[in-house]
């Protein structure tokens, strides 16, 4: 659907340097990388926003390396959402239609039906300064999925709402693609990639340095996962036991997984800040997961510190310089730790 060849893009003391890759129709492609990796200014290439140097963009077998935004089939939504302030909800996702000249029946008739599946119906005829940060991003997707795009471009989605939206805004973007809707999304969050993607680019510096689904990626290229900032995440085997179902790692540790069906293998990626650590050892606990281990590292972190724990896995947990004076943390001190169900991605 998308075929992109050896593109070029020089930005100054920047570049995007031989960047190849194909989207299938219908896939979910997560462009993973850190602040400054180059991932935006590639995803405004796709746009039409800028143009490359060199290379070449293909859609369908068709050449679009130059032609401009309105001709390309492509509907972007940005990071900050970039809805218009002078207009109210209706009138924002009914822009794009009206640029087209579109007869305003159908225009109406669209903007309910978008409106609808996005849940912000009841908020047309809203001014946007008053909306939410989880209603000004469906307002985007709304304005943008109006003009039924062939390939939809989101610029860190996730990132301006928050966390208690995330889920609401994940799972809509993982209708539209069930749907078939064909996305490109820029992130550098690697749990958000792997509950998403059937795809994934990292981008380092410029280049794409690893592509191919979340398991082949960071299975294969353990240097990409610490790059992306994961500290915990562990290979493991999948059984049930029971009415649950238990992650394996390699080291042994068996980890309590939530519901669903699992694969044979896979991955399980936990967040430091969800590494729960016991403050009192020899208290009885019915928290899932409590798991005991050696302190080897205490490291400092932005905001407090990160504590590694030798428990048959490296785990990384992240306290408060604070919660670590109150509880006495120190390096070779034995310490309990609780990672919950939910927490952990898989």
């Amino acid at each position: 659907m998308i075929e992109v060849l050896k593109l070029e893009k020089r930005l100054g003391d920047f570049r995007l340097s031989d960047i190849s890759f194909n989207v299938a129709e219908g896939e979910y492609f997560v462009l993973l990388g850190r602040s400054g990796s180059g991932k935006t200014q590639l995803l405004e290439l796709l746009a039409g926003i800028t143009l490359p140097d060199s290379g070449t963009i293909k859609m369908d077998g068709r050449d679009i390396t130059w032609l401009r935004p309105q001709h390309r089939n492509t509907g972007m939504v940005f990071q900050d959402f970039a809805v218009f302030p002078h207009l109210n909800t209706f009138d924002n996702i009914a822009y794009p239609l009206r640029t087209r000249k579109i007869p305003e029946s159908e225009i109406r008739s669209r903007v309910t039906t978008i409106a609808g599946g996005m849940n912000i119906g009841h908020l047309l005829f809203r001014q946007t300064g008053t909306l939410s940060g989880g209603e000004l991003q469906r307002t985007a997707l709304a304005r943008t999925l109006v003009i039924a795009p062939r390939l939809l471009l989101l610029d860190e989605p996730l990132a301006s709402i928050d966390a208690s939206l995330k889920d609401d805004i994940s799972a809509i973007l993982r209708n539209l693609n069930r749907a078939g809707q064909t996305i490109i999304h820029v992130t550098h969050d690697y749990p958000e990639a792997l509950g998403l993607a059937t795809k994934v680019g990292v981008i380092h510096n410029g280049r794409m340095i690893q592509k191919g689904t979340p398991g082949e990626v960071f299975d294969l290229n353990r240097f990409v996962a610490r790059y992306t900032g994961i500290r915990n995440f562990f290979r493991v085997k999948y059984v049930k036991e029971g009415n649950h179902w238990i992650g394996v790692t390699a080291g042994g540790l068996r980890l309590k997984l939530d519901g669903g069906k699992y694969a044979s293998e896979g991955i399980i990626v936990i967040r430091n800040r969800n590494v729960r650590l016991m403050t009192e050892p020899n208290v009885e606990t019915t928290w899932d997961n409590t798991l005991e281990g050696k302190i080897v590292n205490i490291i400092p972190a932005p905001y407090g510190l990160e504590i590694e724990i030798s428990a048959g896995e490296r785990i990384f947990a992240f306290v408060s310089e604070r919660s670590r004076l109150i509880t006495g943390l120190k390096e070779g001190s034995v310490v309990r730790f609780s990672m919950q169900p939910a927490d952990l991605v898989s």
